[in-house]
């Protein structure tokens, strides 16, 4: 199989969307857990990155590999993506599965070489993935199961770092002298709003397909109410991704607020006008995208903290 074809039939591009939120997670508890980055545990946390990459890498294909898989009928059936290659028969299903079970040796590999922690919680995003491709044959909100699938990304590297500071107690709070919720306070916001924000560009997206999905019964928010309804919704849900960024706030940094204030608007102003762009998806795709990275921007910038975490 050549590579670009293995590059297309998991449409790498649309990686661009989860990576910085997967670097803006592990920079978080990197600064949530460490002292500083002169640490002796600076080494290893570099290391961790590299895992936490192969591990994010392998979700991605797997979750598109799945994808294309359980809705090669449904492709084949719409106009629009019936040139894809299980659709179309560029690839065969047996060559597709091999590539999803390499994707989730990715996965579990890069889960396994960290600690036990995100070896065990493995399992979830890999439930998510295979459950999204269904979720359009029954509900509407497939679109806020799939920014769901992707808010993942913030919080699978926080559990990475985390797991590897305080173990299980990461998770449920309960450390020897007193509980603790750590991921309550920055990165539960911030996956949220990466679901929010994930929705609202997949609700616009799916406004290509409002007649086939009608026709072949995908019960997707364009096609289940109206165009007028989804330029609506998604501005509602624009301000309120803003609103959970803005209630994260990472490191307590104005410029953080600012760049998520500016690229909210952004978004709802390519949604807005929507009409007077030649290209409305290609100008919605290239805003979306583009969010997560001025994200990351003033993440990277911020100075480090000089307290140290919460021990057990």
């Amino acid at each position: 199989m050549d590579i670009r074809a293995v590059l297309s039939f998991i449409k790498v591009e649309h990686t661009l969307f989860s990576l910085p939120f997967v670097l803006i997670g592990y920079i978080i508890a990197y600064n949530q857990f460490m002292v500083s980055p002169s640490t002796s545990a600076y080494g290893w946390i570099q290391m961790d990155l590299v895992w936490i990459l192969i591990a994010a890498i392998g979700a991605r294909g797997l979750a598109m590999a799945l994808n294309r898989i359980i809705d090669r009928d449904i492709d084949a059936a719409n106009p629009r993506t019936e040139g894809r290659h299980l659709a179309s028969g560029k690839m065969d299903v047996h060559t597709a599965w091999s590539l999803a079970a390499i994707f989730l040796l990715m996965l579990i590999l890069g889960a396994w070489m960290l600690n036990e922690v995100a070896l065990m919680m493995a399992w979830l995003p890999v439930l998510a993935f295979v459950i999204y491709p269904y979720t359009k044959r029954f509900t509407w909100l497939c679109h806020l199961w799939l920014g769901l699938c992707l808010g993942l990304a913030p919080a699978g590297a926080w559990v990475a770092v985390a797991g590897d500071v305080h173990g299980w107690a990461s998770i449920t709070g309960s450390f020897d002298t007193h509980n603790e919720i750590l991921w309550l306070p920055t990165i539960l916001p911030i996956s949220l709003g990466v679901a929010l924000w994930i929705t609202a560009f997949d609700i616009n997206y799916a406004r290509m397909d409002i007649e086939s999905d009608r026709a072949n019964g995908i019960h997707s928010f364009p096609a289940r109410f109206s165009e007028e309804a989804t330029t609506r919704t998604s501005v509602q849900l624009s301000l309120l991704w803003f609103a959970c960024f803005a209630i994260s706030n990472p490191m307590d940094e104005i410029w953080f607020l600012a760049v998520s204030a500016g690229m909210a608007l952004s978004n709802i102003v390519v949604i807005l006008a929507r009409e007077k762009f030649v290209d409305f998806q290609n100008a919605l795709f290239r805003t979306s995208m583009l969010t997560g990275w001025m994200l990351l921007i003033p993440i990277i910038l911020m100075q480090p903290e000089n307290g140290c975490c919460a021990t057990g």
